[in-house]
Order: structure tokens, then sequence, then C-alpha cells
């Protein structure tokens, strides 16, 4: 993945990445009402070394100081502190319970020692503050006391006592949700990247490049209205799923365009990719452009070629394969001049032996023969072998592929059956795709161009159009 498609996934992902920074500024916002407020209180002492008169003597006692000043640090957290302060001031609480509370700091080059204790009581934690720093003095002094003198080399003096503070130091509402903010914005943007990655729908026309061995013939745009309207002939002239077919139309002549009668297979790599829709407004897309089209409706198992064009279904393919009726006998002409249908029939309990007989293939080439373009709309590839039988003994597949359903791996399986029986994919149709193309190919705009409505040259308030 380059920037580009990190960018075009944060963009087609944003309701992911959205929930995931609500909920985390939810937890943040529900932490941060829970929490205890923790106040602080800070004491500061001078740590100095004593008898120091001369000047050399002065600065080699500061540089002691300084060194003294990292270990005081150090010792202020420690258990022997905290234990005597539990013991000076009679608490309750235990030595490790208490030393948690306390933290020591001191600034770089100096020796000012900071105290700091944190306690949910402001009043206590001053109490404590100036506890700790009171046993600290006391410590310092036993500790530097060399033996057999009576006064300590470094002492340690409270220059500034603990006072009491006036608002906590946590929770902190506005940094805890802004914390939560970003690591949700994060969280994110993560769940979307890995969530595309394991994502292994078809989504772009370059995606259908690599994996079929034909040329993309176009992509019919979603279209909310299509399962009560599922013909072109419903539609207004302009519409743009119109348009996308007479697109479809257009490229498909460039398929093999010495011959002058084809047969293509409509099929696609599991049910509920729209080939049937598909196959039945090529077919009629093909007539409005002068061509002389049949649609076979090879789909024995599940067929709605006539339900959509509104035909007799309990006459035709099978029927004439068993030998019942002569095939110009059930051939059935429809509203579009130029186009004729030729539907399943009787669904038999053998459709694979029926579509693989030499009778189909005596019906494909009186067919051909009879017809400029022969569409046959046949079964999926991969639930069934039927589509890939016909797709044998014609001149290619058109094979359908639903945007964000189709999967790479069944694309892959599915040319693999069409390769397997010697036939192959002379074109892809990208069905159901967004609106607006997501990967800037040209595919399944939808934009649509109808004509601008017309005014009347007399009207004052008709727009002057230059």
């Amino acid at each position: 993945m380059d920037l580009r498609d990190y960018l075009r996934v944060l963009r087609t992902r944003w309701v992911l990445i959205a929930a995931c920074a609500l909920v985390t500024i939810a937890i943040a916002a529900l932490i941060t009402v829970r929490a205890t407020p923790q106040y602080a209180s800070s004491a500061r002492m001078f740590v100095s070394t004593q008898g120091s008169t001369d000047d050399a003597q002065a600065n080699q006692g500061g540089q002691f100081s300084l060194q003294r000043v990292k270990s005081y640090a150090d010792l202020l957290t420690g258990q022997e502190i905290a234990r005597r302060v539990v013991e000076d001031l009679k608490l309750d609480e235990s030595p490790s319970a208490l030393a948690s509370q306390i933290s020591a700091s001191s600034k770089l080059d100096t020796v000012i020692l900071t105290i700091t204790v944190t306690d949910p009581d402001p009043a206590r934690a001053r109490m404590l503050a100036d506890g700790v720093a009171k046993v600290f003095v006391a410590y310092v002094a036993e500790l530097e006391t060399p033996p057999g003198k009576d006064e300590a080399t470094i002492k340690a003096t409270v220059v500034d006592p603990a006072s009491k503070a006036s608002s906590p130091i946590s929770p902190q509402p506005v940094r805890n949700i802004g914390l939560g903010l970003i690591l949700g914005l994060l969280l994110g943007a993560g769940a979307a990247v890995l969530r595309e990655t394991l994502d292994t729908t078809i989504k772009s026309s370059r995606q259908l490049e690599e994996l079929v061995p034909a040329p993309i013939l176009g992509a019919i745009s979603y279209d909310s209205a299509a399962v009560d309207t599922p013909l072109i002939t419903s539609l207004d002239t302009y519409a743009p799923r119109a348009e996308s077919f007479r697109v479809l139309r257009t490229n498909l002549q460039f398929i093999d365009p010495d011959a002058h009668h084809k047969v293509f297979v409509v099929t696609s790599s599991l049910p509920g990719e729209g080939k049937t829709t598909t196959a039945a407004n090529l077919a009629l897309a093909l007539a409005e452009g002068g061509e002389k089209v049949v649609l076979v409706e090879g789909d024995l198992r599940r067929p709605k070629v006539a339900e959509y064009l509104r035909l007799e279904s309990s006459v035709g393919l099978t029927t004439v394969l068993i030998g019942k009726l002569v095939l110009e006998d059930a051939i059935q002409s429809t509203a579009s001049e130029g186009l004729a249908v030729l539907t399943s029939g009787s669904t038999p309990p053998n459709p694979a032996e029926l579509l693989k007989s030499s009778s189909m293939a005596a019906v494909i080439a009186s067919l051909r023969e009879a017809y400029d373009i022969v569409l046959i709309d046949a079964p999926p590839l991969l639930p069934v072998t039927d589509g890939a039988l016909l797709a044998a003994q014609a001149d290619g597949a058109l094979l359908v592929v639903r945007h964000g359903k189709t999967t790479t791996d069944q694309v892959t399986l599915a040319v693999e059956r069409l390769e397997a029986v010697g036939a192959a994919p002379v074109g892809v149709i990208f069905n159901m795709t967004p609106a607006k193309s997501r990967d800037g190919y040209g595919y399944g705009y939808g934009y649509g161009y109808a004509p601008e409505p017309s005014t009347s040259r007399n009207d004052p308030n008709a727009d002057t159009v230059i």
C-alpha cells in the first residue's frame, strides 16, 4: 500500500475511526469521573556543608552537597523515611503505602531538594509533606555525623514549608480526554488499515486487472431502485444505469470485431452478483443499438430471465433439448425490437448433462447463424459446472464481479474453472460500483448527462445560456 492507499482507507473507513475515537473518549471521561482527586503539597530544603570558612573548602563543600542531593532524592522515596514518618505521626497506613505517595526532585546543579506528597485530602497532604521534611532533616543529620563527632558535615534545612493545595493535580479532564482522542484516532486508523488488509473483496478496477486476463468492459453503478426496476427499459432514457449499459454495449463491440456472429456467456463466481439482470439489460442495450440479439436462459437451476421480461417460462430451452419442440417455435419475442428470448423451460433433474449434450451444441450453432449476438445467462461458476460447460461452447465468458462482495480468491477460482475447460473470460463487468469511483479508473461514476430542460424564449425569468 502506498500513501494514496492509506488516505483512501482513512477516507472510506472514517466511521470505524470515529467510533474508536468516541469509545476511547468515553472511557477516558469515565475514568476521569470515577477517579479520586489527588492533592499535592511540596516542601523545599536546602542542603549545605558546615564549617567551610575558606573559599577552596567552601567550593569543595558545594560540590560535595551537589553529589549528596542526588542520593537524598532517592532516599526520600525509600522505606526507611516512610517508616519513621509513620511512627512519628502515628499513622494507620503502612510504610510502603506512604512511600508510594512521596516523590522527590532536585534541579540540575542546585542543592535545592523538593519533597512532594500526594493525598486525597489536601490538609493531610500538607501534614505529611511537613512530616517527611522534618524526619528527613533529622535523618540527614544522623547519616552525615561522623563517628565520635557531635556535628554533621552536611545538613538539610527546610526553606519552604509545605502549603495547602487549593486544587487537585489529578485527574486532569482536558488532558485525559485529549489523550483519549489521540489514542482513539490511532487505534481507529490501525483498525481501519488492518481491516482493509484482511478484506479481500474486490473494490477497485486495479485489483480486477491483476486477477483476470481480460479487459474491464465497463462498470454498472449501484442503484437502490434496481430491486424494484431491474430493467433499463423502465428507466429514464438518460438514467446513469442505462448509460452504463450503453457504454458496455460499445466496449463489447471491440471484442473480436471481425466476427459477425458472436456467442457470449454471462456468468459470475457466486450467486447474488447480478449476472442475470446484467445479461438481460445488456441484451436490451444491444437490441436498442440495432443488433439482432437472442438472450438464452442457460441457468436451468434458478431461472429468472422469464420473470424479469414477463415471458412464458414453461416452454423453452429444455423443451427443445429433449426434442418436444423445434427451436424456432420455442423462441419468444419481446417488446424491444431486435431482441428475442429463449427461456429455460421446465427445470430438469440433470442440468449439466443437458447443457453438455450435442443437442445444446446444435442449439448454439443454430442461434449463432440466425442472430448477430447470442447472450447466454449461465449459472455461477463456483457452485456448479454448468457455467463452465456453456462457456466452452461459446466465444468466451463475460465475468460479472460485484463490488465489495466478490473476493479475490473467488475471482481467481472462477478464471481457473473457465481455463480448465478450454474457455476464457473475454471481458469483465464490474457490477454495483459506488456512485463515485474510488480508484480513479473512470468506472461507476453514475453522473448522468441528460439534456437541460427547455425554456421559452419569451420567458423573462429564463436563464441565458452562452
